[in-house]
Parts: structure tokens; C-alpha cells; sequence
């Protein structure tokens, strides 16, 4: 398996969160576009900043989906990360910015 690689989101407003989280993994996640190539399983270390937040929240995960260049229709180049066991309270800070959204069915980034 490939090294672990780091990489730095910024979500500027909920609207774009909404369309990045993936709320069916069980311990939630995050698209984030790249070009870059990555593989299914590589782990991934991403700085996340979230809309209103002044600082960076550092999230360790795990590469579950992958997005090539080329991809059709409204999706954007880029990787899913499964957030890691340790990453709960990120999952919670993204929850409660997205309350009341999450059963909607706004189109996302990967479903």
C-alpha cells in the first residue's frame, strides 16, 4: 500500500459541506477534490477547515472512494475519506453544522 499523504481542505459554507460529507460511512467522511491519484484503502492525513471556523482540524482517514480526472455529469476529480476511529468529535462538529439537512437528499459530491 502506498504511503500516507497529506492534504488541506477548506469548506468555505454549509451548502458546499453538505455536499462533501458522506454520512452513510459509519464513522462519516469527507470528499475532497484533487487530481492527485489515489488508492482505495491508502491512508490519508487531511487539515479540514469547516465553514465559521477559524482553525484547521487535523483527520486522519482512509481512501473509500475515488473520483478519477474525467469523471461524468456534476462530479469533480477527488477521494472519500473514511474519517479514523479517533476522528468522532470532527464527525459531530460537521453534524451539527449540517442539522436538519442530512435526510434531504441534496446531491453530493459522490452519490
Amino acid at each position: 500500500m502506498a504511503a500516507q499523504k497529506a492534504l488541506s481542505l477548506t469548506i468555505q459554507d454549509v451548502p458546499t459541506l453538505l455536499s462533501a460529507y458522506m454520512p452513510s460511512l459509519d464513522r462519516g467522511g469527507i470528499f475532497v477534490p484533487t487530481r492527485e491519484r489515489y488508492e482505495l484503502g491508502q491512508e490519508v492525513f487531511l487539515l479540514l477547515m469547516l465553514p465559521g471556523e477559524s482553525e484547521r482540524v487535523p483527520v486522519t482517514g482512509q481512501v473509500v472512494w475515488v473520483s478519477p480526472e474525467g469523471v461524468a455529469g456534476r462530479r469533480v476529480p477527488g477521494i472519500g475519506i473514511h474519517f479514523g476511529t479517533e476522528d468522532q468529535a470532527v464527525r459531530g462538529r460537521i453534524e451539527s453544522l449540517l442539522a436538519g439537512q442530512l435526510d434531504k437528499g441534496a446531491a453530493t459530491y459522490t452519490l
